[in-house]
């Protein structure tokens, strides 16, 4: 549940800090006072995106901060193990985020620093927002789909169904390519198997490159290398060099050490010198010999090396690249090389996909139908609390000619509001007050099987009133029951049955509006004072008597 909200620098509103209840809470206030802001902060911490407009004017940047609680914190602290973030100390999770004017936006989950997309994948975690636009939703067919496989809990079946369906596509897709794609002439195929020829020579190996490009600049620079070996040879053991001359100082050192002792040990470095220098003399005139080369190998190593320059212009620069123009020549070449092997192998493999698509769809289709069944019977029940004491809902679970990515059949949804009167398509016959109703009658039934705690709900109440308003707020409590409910609303029904109550105002007696937002559930005469508001007239009488009445019940 979400413990703790501070808001710095949003919108109107200079700072707040707020605490929170569990169960429903009730936001209120007049319109065009700023209730927006609360649910502003919220989707800035679910990871919205927003731009520098929101930063209260004068300000250098604003900041939201939350704190959360999850009695069983194993699922968010698995998504935050796969985003590479801190888990829950305790089961509290640490939200913070901060636009600025002129620099870079930031954002920290526990104490780290993080990406807005890790934040959003959090926010899918812990909060779900349900808006005044939701209810046009439930004309489309896919929500309608998705709300009766939240109920009919068939997500497992679903992603069963959908892997098999990719598997069938890709390989129908492929299929279409092979079938679709150019023949190549046979002087074509030609071309390109002399090229993968030349190309498979160059053994295309890190090494063998590194060992082409030594041996070539071995071969190209031979005589400057030999010359320089020879150099170093006569230097290290020639008439004059270095050899002898050490051979002349050495028989003086051993005289040395023949008449004092302490010059032995030198007599013996200096040897040492002296066999070092005769080896590497050695060294370098073997090394010398081998810069001469066979005719042969010479022209071998020229043409192998023409070849991989030639290679590398032609083919992007680089040995990658080089590598990768092979693979796409073997792919072609093979492709053209037997086609219509390579289909009748993809017309067995779209078989054994296609029939496990069926199978899967089969089986989805029949969890449907049942679930369809029940959330028919309970959704009944809970529209006709809202007001529909004899209208009709209904699910047809209706057969697709072709299995499609959601599976083999189409969900619709049927409802008639009046008794006598057929059932048809929500979109034909739902006005937009019905249409709130309906979605908040299902909204009720799923929210026990919604794993989010936290939900949000701006103005669900909008085109109801009356004794309905107050059944609304029966079932926000009621959803308040098994999770954390904000409801953004105008009805002093809905807002009597509220466990918390945040009242927003907007102060507009000073040089400049200002927005404030605090809790009055713990002051009954404030609580009243809002509700008679919301009714009508504070200072009324009867306004007052009602909303203690209100409260009461």
């Amino acid at each position: 549940m979400l413990q703790t909200l501070t808001i710095r620098n949003l919108a109107l509103l200079e700072e707040v800090s707020l605490e929170f209840e569990e169960g429903f809470t009730a936001v209120t206030g007049e319109t065009g006072a700023g209730k927006s802001i609360l649910l502003g902060a919220l989707s800035l911490l679910a990871g919205d995106r927003v731009d520098k407009s929101i930063i209260r004017q004068g300000a250098d940047r604003c900041e939201v901060e939350a704190s959360l609680w999850f009695e069983a914190p194993a699922r968010i602290d698995s998504i935050l193990e796969q985003l590479d973030l801190p888990e829950c100390e305790e089961g509290v999770l640490l939200l913070k985020r901060s636009v600025a004017r002129t620099r870079a936006p930031k954002i920290s989950v526990n104490g780290s620093m993080t990406t807005l997309g890790a934040l959003q994948q959090v926010g899918e975690i812990w909060v779900d927002f349900h808006g005044p636009s939701e209810p046009r939703r439930l004309l489309k067919g896919a929500c309608q789909m998705e709300l009766l496989d939240l109920f009919g809990q068939s997500s497992e079946l679903l992603t069963a169904y959908t892997d098999r369906y990719a598997v069938w596509r890709n390989a129908i897709n492929e299929r279409e390519r092979l079938t679709t794609q150019d023949r190549l002439s046979a002087d074509q195929i030609d071309f390109l198997g002399n090229q993968l020829t030349r190309l498979d020579a160059l053994e295309l190996d890190p090494m063998a490159i590194e060992e082409l490009e030594r041996d070539f600049n071995r071969v190209s620079r031979a005589q400057e290398l030999a010359t320089l070996a020879t150099e170093l040879e006569s230097g290290l053991s020639g008439e004059g060099g270095v050899g002898p001359q050490l051979a002349l100082l050495l028989r003086s050192a051993r005289e040395l050490g023949d008449l004092d002792t302490e010059g032995e040990a030198l007599t013996e470095r200096l040897e040492a010198v002296g066999i070092e220098v005769a080896d590497l003399a050695g060294e370098y005139a073997a090394l010398g010999g081998g810069f001469h080369f066979e005719p042969d190998e010479v022209e071998s190593l020229h043409q192998r090396m023409n070849a991989w320059l030639e290679s590398k212009r032609k083919y992007g620069g680089d040995l990658e690249a080089v590598a990768k123009a092979r693979e796409d020549l073997r792919k072609q070449l093979d492709g053209q090389g037997d086609i219509e092997g390579a289909l009748a192998k993809l017309d067995h493999q779209i078989t054994v996909a296609e029939k496990a698509v069926h199978e899967h769809g089969a089986k989805l289709r029949k969890r449907r139908k049942k679930a369809a069944k029940e959330l028919t019977k309970i959704a009944c029940d809970s529209i006709a609390q809202l007001g529909f004491k004899r209208a009709e809902f209904a699910i047809e679970i209706n057969p697709l000619d072709t299995p499609g990515p959601l599976g083999d059949c189409a969900v619709e949804f049927l409802f008639s509001p009046n008794v006598g009167e057929a059932v048809m398509p929500l979109s034909r016959i739902a006005s937009s007050g019905e249409l709130a109703r309906v979605m908040l009658a299902l909204k009720t039934v799923l929210a026990e099987l919604d794993a989010v705690p936290v939900l949000v709900f701006d103005e669900v109440d909008a085109n109801v009133g009356g004794e309905i308003g107050r059944i609304v707020g029966e079932q926000m409590a009621a959803i308040g029951e098994s999770h954390q409910v904000l409801c953004v609303t105008h009805l002093p029904q809905v807002a009597a049955t509220g466990r918390a109550h945040l009242l927003v105002e907007k102060d507009q007696t000073k040089d400049r509006a200002e927005v404030t937002i605090r809790p009055i559930h713990g002051n009954r005469e404030e609580r009243i004072d809002e509700l008679a508001r919301m009714l009508g007239d504070r200072q009324a009488a009867s306004a007052r008597a009602h909303a203690e009445e209100l409260l009461a019940s």
